[in-house]
């Protein structure tokens, strides 16, 4: 089977858990990776009980090794078809308050595991000639915004790193591609941080799952011929 590895996978109705969900039924093999196991673990059973082909991997993002050691296990299953970098959540906080600590981790996460990610994947992909390596970002890739220094400039950062790696390895046949969620997704996340907020918009007001996963089962269908390099999406009410 061609393997996919998600990284990035946390609560059940969660991008990560969706993206996971979403290629598995579209038969490939899902490499669950993420940071705690139990959630993990219910993401898996939920592939596994729909007949589809799943394995959970505690990795952290931000580590050489364990990324490297990660892709070198999956390639020895098959050949890495896919591979989505979906970590990296709201880092808030004001200028005057955050620590370097603070500022240094939400780059960590939101940058440099991208581009240990991107590494690894390019290397397992590259003697095939062939894969899709797609990214997550989110409002922050475009736009800075007030109370959020740390996560605008690690998306941003993260951003401009894909779409040098689209420019690099996109001749040798592997399709890089970033998506933009501009808006709030419909999920645990914003349900459970911010109740008011999810209340307030409602349905139609935040990105449903579901399409998100479409977007990037829409450019995963594209061919060499017609690729695209990004994806912004947003619901009909998003200002923007």
């Amino acid at each position: 089977m061609q393997q996919a590895i998600v990284m990035g996978v946390g609560a059940q109705q969660g991008l990560g858990a969706e993206l996971c969900r979403y290629f598995a039924k579209r038969g490939l093999a899902v490499h669950v990776v993420g940071r705690t196991l139990p959630k993990l673990e219910s993401v898996v059973s939920d592939i596994e009980s729909a007949g589809g082909t799943a394995t959970a991997h505690v990795v952290d993002c931000r580590e050489e090794d364990a990324q490297s050691a990660l892709f070198e296990s999956v390639s020895a299953l098959g050949r890495i078809d896919l591979a989505i970098y979906n970590a990296g959540n709201a880092f808030p906080g004001s200028l005057s308050d955050i620590t370097p600590t603070y500022f240094r981790d939400a780059w960590e996460v939101c940058c440099f595991g991208g581009f240990l990610f991107a590494q690894n994947a390019t290397r397992h992909m590259q003697p095939h000639k062939q894969g899709t390596l797609l990214f997550t970002g989110a409002s922050a890739s475009l736009r800075g915004r007030a109370n959020f220094s740390a996560f605008n400039s690690s998306k941003a950062a993260l951003r401009t790193l894909a779409q040098a790696v689209s420019k690099e390895y996109g001749p040798a046949g592997i399709h890089v591609a970033h998506v933009i969620i501009d808006g709030a997704i419909n999920g645990n996340m914003v349900k459970s941080r911010w109740p008011k907020t999810a209340e307030k918009l409602g349905d139609a007001g935040m990105l449903s799952l579901e399409g998100i996963a479409a977007a990037y089962g829409y450019l995963y269908d594209q061919p060499a011929t017609a690729w695209s390099f990004e994806l912004d999406l947003r619901t009909a009410c998003e200002p923007w």
